[in-house]
């Protein structure tokens, strides 16, 4: 990991519009939970729904789409990459620097609220919260890769990540059985599961195939990604 490029990272992330989205999101999840926890509408069932439909399946895959492409995209976009990859730093360590700056801003933006939002929504009742929070941890870091890899793939990264998450997840998730297996959100949501008592919270995909194919899927969107990277000539990123 370079620290510089982390630092230049961080500050452009959070000096772009996309800081705005990094903020709004969250916050709409942590009102919706005091709201419920004020109105008495936070039963299990509820907390749950909420946790997972729009803390897991909406905030969390949006969140990782901006952080994931955030950190590179532009720079690929723009040209800017240029300036990074004449200098004699290993292009894994730019990749890595980028999916460990897009972890962060994940952790921070979508792994805290969601705890917080859970300990409002249910305190420690059957180990919700903590059980909800692993799983958007685990799934963030997943998803992350998976869009820094895009990001270098692709120049329409967004759009492909967008119709991944709301249209293959969402979307077909709820008809078609196969594509809950190769669910990012499922996979994330079967950790959750194992981890909690709460009867409604219940995941497609067994623990012991989800767990592989996270860190399967983590490693093959980094390692794609450098490979992607070191093929990006100096003249192309101009």
């Amino acid at each position: 990991m370079n620290s510089t490029i982390a630092m230049i990272t961080f500050r452009a992330m959070l000096g772009r519009r996309r800081a705005l989205l990094l903020l709004a999101l969250p916050l709409v999840l942590l009102v919706l939970a005091a709201v419920l926890r004020y109105t008495g509408n936070n039963d299990l069932d509820i907390s749950a729904d909420v946790l997972q439909k729009f803390g897991l399946a909406t905030l969390l895959p949006l969140l990782a789409l901006i952080a994931g492409t955030g950190v590179i995209g532009p720079e690929i976009d723009d040209g800017q990459i240029m300036y990074v990859l004449t200098k004699p730093i290993p292009r894994q360590v730019v990749v890595l620097t980028k999916l460990a700056v897009a972890i962060v801003l994940v952790a921070v933006f979508a792994v805290v609220p969601t705890l917080l939002a859970g300990m409002v929504l249910t305190g420690s009742t059957a180990g919700m919260a903590p059980a909800f929070t692993a799983g958007v941890l685990v799934g963030g870091v997943t998803y992350s890769a998976v869009f820094v890899a895009l990001a270098v793939a692709s120049r329409n990264a967004v759009t492909i990540g967008l119709l991944y998450a709301l249209v293959w997840e969402s979307l077909l998730g709820n008809f078609a059985p196969g594509a809950k297996s190769a669910s990012i959100q499922q996979w994330a949501l079967s950790v959750t599961d194992a981890m909690t008592s709460a009867t409604p919270v219940k995941s497609t995909v067994d623990l012991a195939v989800a767990v592989p194919l996270l860190i399967v899927v983590s490693l093959g969107g980094t390692l794609l990604a450098a490979y992607r990277l070191r093929s990006l000539s100096v003249a192309h990123a101009e």
